[in-house]
């Protein structure tokens, strides 16, 4: 995958950024790049400043960078003009893709706004793609014949909310779900067979141990026994795997392709009946069934994750270096509190209990604050998602990234065991939404918006959508945005999904 990946990068450096001629299959997403998409150059762009050592050729590379750090969702089909009215952060005009044209896969809504001035630009991504998955080639390195049953397709959502920076939201965005699609080529028969998965999958001829014959092996040929291994269990690994491969290229590539920051990944794949979500980071999905919400995520910040972190900085106590401490207590130690008894908790302790003050006690701890000001090392709020390679403690070489998991936590819902209506919806939020959104409030909102549409109009999900993110952004008001109780609205980026669970008419 990395080297089909370099190919498609060489390629577009060696012809100036011009993707390769030829047409595009409708179930193929554009070529593998970790270059993103130029956007048209805004009229009174702000010019590079000049003066720098390279002399003239600095300024053209500045602006280029610069222009390839702001893109929106290709599927918003923003013009020269629309591109600056998204990126306007005094008006925050909500962006969702026009009324006219292909409408996103199981009529999604969709809608985002700008941060109110937090980042120069959205670092918000999104992708929405339907994906073929073909099995593959056989254990002698033919080609199958086609037939029925020989590929797989899914519908891919994805949300990446980025910090630091909007390359690696960026690279997420055009990258994930082709990690996932090669992760799912070696299930494609397995998944499409009722019985048990086998243990393992064939050895390719001419390796050492390659006698058995090019066909699937039964479990007992490996093991004497094995565990209960489901179909669902196979493909929340591919999708765990993919979230790391994806990491990994990050990691690999982050010099040479201007891969800065992070970002939380929210995903959903829609395979063969059942909904998985994978949420790495603070963004939330929340299915509303019937009124009902049914909780599909939950967010891993150093609060909930708190005794992972602890846990790790008392195994490795090299990464906190003569800095920080893996104990956490309910405030800042004093020196003058030396041999004093205090509250504290490790790794193990859900509940408080005293110690005796030590010369250790006084590091600065691993995690600190509480609600949305809690930090790992004191400089990150978040505990998952992919990317932050580079990031550091502020004033220090620590890195910071050994405490951050690349791996989601993805849930299943089994869309086949229910009866769902046209209101019943998954929403897919980043956290510029939930900061001042409550699950019950989203729940309402999708009530009241979606009874004021038919059921069979389609441009119903896009409206609640736009209502949902005007909700949480609020109107602009006393130097600010406030919502209609006076309290501050989203400063943040906001993007939202809207998928109807009714899909496209069929869970078979």
């Amino acid at each position: 995958m990395l080297s089909r990946v370099r190919s498609a990068v060489a390629h577009l450096v060696s012809s100036g950024g011009a993707p390769p001629p030829g047409p595009k299959s409708p179930d193929q997403p554009e070529a593998t790049s970790l270059l993103p998409a130029v956007p048209p150059e805004a009229p009174g762009s702000p010019p590079a400043k000049a003066g720098s050592a390279s002399g003239s050729a600095a300024a053209p590379a500045k602006a280029a960078e610069a222009r390839a750090s702001f893109s929106r969702p290709t599927f918003l089909q923003l013009s020269p003009a629309g591109l600056r009215r998204a990126d306007d952060h005094a008006g925050r005009a909500v962006q969702s893709p026009p009324d006219t044209g292909r409408r996103l896969p199981w009529s999604t809504g969709y809608a985002e706004v700008i941060n109110a001035g937090k980042s120069r630009h959205n670092e918000d991504q999104a992708c929405c793609e339907v994906v073929y998955v073909e099995g593959r080639r056989s254990g002698s390195g033919a080609p199958r014949e086609p037939g029925p049953g020989q590929g797989l397709c899914f519908y891919y959502w994805g949300l990446f909310d980025g910090h630091a920076g909007g390359g690696a939201a960026e690279v997420a965005s055009r990258l994930l779900h082709r990690h996932i699609r090669e992760q799912l080529k070696d299930l494609v028969e397995i998944l499409q067979d009722p019985s048990p998965p086998p243990l393992c999958l064939p050895s390719t001829p001419g390796t050492p141990g390659s006698s058995d014959p090019p066909h699937l092996v039964g479990p007992h040929s490996c093991w004497p026994s094995q565990k209960e291994v489901t179909h669902d269990s196979l493909v929340v690994g591919a999708i765990e795997s993919a979230f790391q491969l994806m990491d990994e290229q990050m990691a690999q590539e982050r010099h040479g392709h201007q891969v800065e920051g992070g970002c939380c990944a929210l995903v959903v794949v829609y395979l063969l009946g059942k909904m998985y979500v994978a949420n790495a980071g603070d963004s939330r999905a929340i299915i509303v069934r019937n009124g009902e919400i049914i909780p599909m995520s939950r967010e891993f910040t150093p609060e909930t994750e708190r005794q992972r972190l602890q846990l790790l900085g008392f195994l490795k106590p090299e990464l906190l270096g003569s800095e920080f401490t893996h104990l956490e207590f309910p405030r800042r130690v004093q020196p003058k509190e030396l041999g004093q008894r205090m509250l504290y908790r490790d790794q193990n302790m859900t509940g408080w209990a005293y110690k005796h003050i030590e010369l250790e006690d006084l590091r600065f701890p691993l995690v600190c604050g509480e609600g949305k000001k809690a930090r790992v090392m004191a400089t990150i709020g978040v505990t998952r998602g992919l990317g932050d390679h580079n990031l550091r403690v502020c004033s220090s070489s620590l890195p910071i990234k050994p405490f951050l998991s690349c791996f989601p936590e993805v849930r299943v819902y089994d869309l086949t065991q229910y009866e769902h209506c046209p209101d019943d919806v998954l929403v897919l939020g980043t956290d510029g939404l939930w900061d001042v959104t409550s699950d019950a409030e989203a729940a309402a909102t999708v009530d009241r918006v979606l009874s004021t549409y038919e059921p069979n109009d389609p441009s119903r999900y896009t409206a609640l959508a736009q209502a949902l993110v005007l909700g949480a952004r609020g109107t602009p008001r006393d130097r600010g945005w406030r919502l209609p109780n006076n309290k501050l609205g989203s400063g943040d980026d906001i993007s939202v999904f809207v998928i109807p669970l009714g899909g496209p008419g069929s869970y078979s």
